[in-house]
């Protein structure tokens, strides 16, 4: 079970983040209400580009619990240094493979909540969107 300490610094991160993309008091009540379900459901953006289609096909033949995604912050991304890729793995494959990014909106708040140490666990490939717990 999430301490208070802990819900409300995750929130704060979450609401600072967020407000710097939309109003104040409605980026803290989204990031309450994120943090107050335990995650958030994301849409994986850039999942038509290249290959990504393909690898979708091959990870719907592996069962849901053999497929790992994670959340890898990359500031030397030159198109949006707050960019953070979905990379995803099979149980014993060989490597990870970018599938997408992050909604620009919630990417540097992830970014933040683990840069300060709270843990963000990385999520659960669904189709095209993450399933990502905080």
């Amino acid at each position: 079970m999430k301490t208070s300490k802990e819900m409300k610094s995750k929130v704060m991160a979450l609401g600072n983040r967020l407000s710097s993309r939309m109003d104040r008091h409605d980026a803290f009540v989204r990031a309450w209400a994120i943090v107050k379900a335990g995650g958030v459901e994301l849409a994986v953006k850039g999942v038509s580009f290249g290959n990504r289609q393909e690898a979708l096909k091959r990870l719907s033949r592996y069962a849901p619990d053999q497929v790992r995604a994670f959340v890898v912050p990359e500031p030397e991304n030159r198109a949006d240094r707050k960019a953070a890729a979905v990379m995803v793995g099979v149980q014993n494959g060989r490597g990870l493979y970018c599938l997408g990014y992050l909604p620009a909106d919630f990417a540097p708040a992830v970014a933040s909540l683990k840069a300060k140490g709270l843990r963000v666990l990385d999520g659960d490939i669904r189709g095209a969107r993450l399933a990502l717990a905080v």
